[in-house]
């Protein structure tokens, strides 16, 4: 199931410029998706971020992810209409930077789902080369 960035804001409440997610290719519901953001100059945070050498923050590449995540759970019948929150992150790497101009590929996998609590393996990757990889913890409400 590939889900463009408008069918994307009517499963989750994230807008530009908050929106980290392009595309969803491959969904699913409650198990696993994939999906991209195509990283661009005219990202907010690369003026700051840092000036002269542009990099993303290993911080913003999770919330990409933890989106991602956000869609696979959301798409779930029961949840349509929710909001997925952060409840935790463990054993975050960063492998490798992220510039204007890379594409973001991003992965999760839905490990648990315990009532409104759950936990999903994530990574994200550039040309095929791990960028960052964590498990993340959400909860539904």
């Amino acid at each position: 199931m590939e889900l463009d960035i408008k069918q994307i804001m009517e499963i989750i409440p994230h807008r530009q410029p908050f929106l980290l997610i392009d595309r969803v290719t491959e969904m699913v519901p409650g198990q696993s998706i994939k999906g991209y953001k195509n990283v661009s100059y005219n990202e907010p945070f690369f003026a700051g971020h840092f000036p002269g050498e542009p990099v993303m923050p290993g911080v913003l590449q999770i919330e990409a992810l933890a989106q991602l995540g956000a869609v696979a759970v959301l798409s779930m019948e029961e949840n349509k209409g929710k909001i997925a929150y952060f409840a935790g992150i463990k054993e975050a790497k960063f492998k490798q930077k992220v510039v204007p101009g890379d594409r973001l590929d991003l992965e999760c996998e839905i490990i648990k789902i315990k009532g409104p609590l759950g936990i999903g393996a994530v990574k994200a990757s550039v040309n095929g080369k791990l960028a960052c990889k964590a498990e993340i913890s959400f909860m539904i409400g």
